[in-house]
């Protein structure tokens, strides 16, 4: 069953891929206290995750901060190195904390995990965006499969 309103993050120790390299990341303390919108992607480097999903949200950010979020965050079933080179290549700095869930540890722990070992790349993340207050989700959006509709930047803005 996938994580929905009114659920509490859980408590995952996952990776975050940056400039500086991996890091541990206890996304029960980084999602402690604040407001933070977190959006997950099938892959690094896919085509619509680097094309689509991840521009909507960096051509976003001062509007999602001014409507009081505190940090952006993309997720994926990728390692942290994968991830900080996802990062360099999309021009992010510290603007959107890269999280590397190498194992979908925290995927799973969602319910957000989608198998795609069919077509030759195991189980990966669902395309997804959520809002979290205080570490408990206030919104959630779920893409079917292969669509790219309900997850942007613009349609996380407009929920707010």
């Amino acid at each position: 069953m996938p994580i929905s309103v009114g659920d509490a993050i859980p408590a995952v120790k996952v990776m975050q891929g940056g400039p500086d390299g991996p890091k541990e990341l206890d996304t029960g303390e980084f999602f402690k206290g604040r407001t933070v919108v977190l959006f997950g992607v099938p892959g690094a480097f896919t085509p619509t995750c680097s094309a689509k999903h991840m521009p909507s949200f960096l051509e976003n950010l001062d509007a999602l901060k001014a409507k009081g979020v505190d940090a952006v965050a993309c997720m994926a079933v990728n390692d942290a190195f994968v991830m900080g080179a996802w990062a360099k290549d999309q021009g992010i700095t510290d603007q959107v904390t890269m999280i590397a869930d190498g194992s979908a540890a925290f995927t799973k722990a969602m319910g957000l995990e989608f198998d795609l070992t069919a077509r030759g790349l195991g189980v990966r993340c669902q395309r997804f965006a959520l809002v979290a207050k205080d570490g408990k989700v206030t919104h959630i959006a779920i893409e079917a499969p292969g669509a790219f509709e309900v997850s942007s930047g613009q349609a996380v803005l407009a929920a707010l």
